[in-house]
């Protein structure tokens, strides 16, 4: 059987074990996780927070990441604005971004999660209010949440992965990590 470890990655860690950058201090996944054999089956840019799973099985770890498997991946996005159904209506259908047209998305705005801090927090202005959106998509194309909530004109302000196919972080703090067998 597979072994999973389910990671609510914070904030500003990379989604890699090592960081790469000739001089940099950035935090990797082995700042959290001592696990080894374990691997990222998919990424979470240094920018967003949630769900990131591992795995130390090569196929489980590509049914996961690759897109041919549209695992569902939600996430929840506090954006700029306040939402319009015709713009969420866009995201619905598919949006057309420079590397081609997005796969449909279910989107639909939610009151404010009770998440934790980020820190640092996000920026607040306010003349522009702000919102949050439940998005689930079905591929994983290079920040593509941010891209297509910008195409659909909201900018995302902060980008919360909660779950991947049936696997959610639930009660899981920032940094913290469990492991379920598949």
């Amino acid at each position: 059987m597979a072994q999973l470890i389910l990671f609510n990655k914070p904030y500003g860690v990379l989604s890699q074990f090592t960081d790469r950058s000739a001089g940099s201090t950035r935090p990797t996944l082995s700042h959290y996780i001592d696990a080894p054999g374990m691997y990222p089956a998919g990424r979470l840019d240094l920018d967003s927070e949630g769900l990131l799973l591992l795995c130390d099985d090569g196929r489980l770890q590509a049914r996961i990441a690759d897109p041919r498997f549209k695992m569902p991946k939600t996430y929840l996005v506090q954006v700029e604005g306040e939402p319009v159904e015709a713009r969420l209506d866009k995201l619905r259908k598919g949006i057309r971004l420079k590397d081609g047209l997005t796969r449909p998305a279910e989107v639909e705005p939610i009151a404010a999660p009770d998440l934790w801090p980020r820190d640092p927090p996000i920026r607040v202005r306010k003349s522009v209010p702000d919102s949050w959106l439940r998005m689930t998509i079905g591929e994983g194309r290079n920040r593509q949440v941010r891209r297509m909530t910008a195409a659909a004109g909201y900018p995302t302000l902060r980008l919360v992965r909660w779950s991947i196919g049936d696997w959610t972080i639930d009660s899981l703090q920032p940094g913290e990590w469990r492991i379920v067998t598949v």
